[in-house]
Parts: structure tokens; C-alpha cells; sequence
């Protein structure tokens, strides 16, 4: 087996017939890997084969044997229920405590949702995350629960029928 890099564009032989030009196995193998030039290997002829030069199948860095698509892990809803024990500003306060990268502006929009419609959306996250919010939420005394934020499936609320 032959190995040395080689210029792009270059011609290579890799078999041992009178049709190999003089000396190019020697002239192949001494030349040293420079800059812009394309290595390869090369296999001598064996019995009733031809030289073949090894090339990969596919570029480097892909696998063509299964294309995946990353998913999104599902999101869920992070619900706060309406109270009549706890304050309003205690709700906001609890609310910018324990959910991340909330405002006071997004906090008083969520306590007020909730007081008027009785249900308010906190934050819509991975299941995790919503877990978490949820079970801190129920920690410091409010009433929340997690929902999937998917719009299929039968619920059986008004969009089911």
C-alpha cells in the first residue's frame, strides 16, 4: 500500500502493471504533506483487482445512514388559579420571585388575568421548568396548575365540539 499527499489535480497510480510510469511509487511515497494538498492512500493491484484509491463515502461530518430532526420537548402551560386568601401584591411579589425573566409589568398583567377571569397563563416552558414554577408557585401559598400547550386532541372543551 502506497500512502502520501499529493497536489489537487494530480494523477495517481496505484497499480504495479508496466503501465505505472517509472518511478512514480518512489516519487509518491517521499513527498511530504504541504499546504493545500489533498492526501490519499493507495492500494496496490492484488490478484485480479484493480488499484483503488480509498475515498470516504461521504463528506466529512455527515452521516447519510439516518437523517434526524432534533424535536422540541413538548411545552406546557403554567396556570395561576384565583384566590380569596392571598393579596394582590403578595401574588405579584411570589410571581417575580419564582418565575425567571418576569417583570413587574408581566407580573400585575398576570395577577389582574387571574382575578378578573379567575385563570391566568404565568409562562408556557418545557415540562420540567413547569413543574418547577408550578410546585415554587404552590410553595409560597398560590393555586397553580400545568397544562400541555398543544391545540390538538379531544379535551373536550369548546374546541372539541
Amino acid at each position: 500500500m502506497l500512502a502520501g499527499c499529493v497536489a489537487p489535480g494530480a494523477q495517481v497510480w496505484a497499480s504495479r502493471s508496466k503501465a505505472t510510469p517509472a518511478g512514480a511509487a518512489q516519487r509518491f511515497s517521499s513527498l511530504q504533506p504541504r499546504r493545500g494538498q489533498l492526501c490519499v492512500v493507495a492500494r496496490s493491484a492484488g490478484a485480479g483487482g484493480s488499484g483503488v484509491l480509498d475515498r470516504p463515502g461521504t463528506a466529512p461530518g455527515q452521516d447519510r445512514r439516518r437523517e434526524t430532526r432534533r424535536r422540541r420537548p413538548p411545552s406546557y402551560r403554567v396556570l395561576l388559579h384565583n384566590d380569596n386568601y392571598n393579596r394582590r401584591e403578595y401574588v405579584v411579589q411570589v410571581l417575580l420571585k419564582v418565575v425567571d425573566g418576569t417583570t413587574v409589568d408581566d407580573a400585575v398583567n398576570i395577577m389582574q388575568e387571574a382575578h378578573m377571569n379567575g385563570l391566568a397563563m404565568v409562562t408556557q416552558c418545557s415540562q420540567d421548568k413547569a413543574e418547577q414554577y408550578c410546585e415554587n408557585l404552590r410553595l409560597n401559598g398560590l393555586i397553580s396548575t400545568i397544562e400541555p400547550a398543544g391545540g390538538g386532541g379531544s379535551s373536550g372543551g369548546p374546541e372539541a365540539s
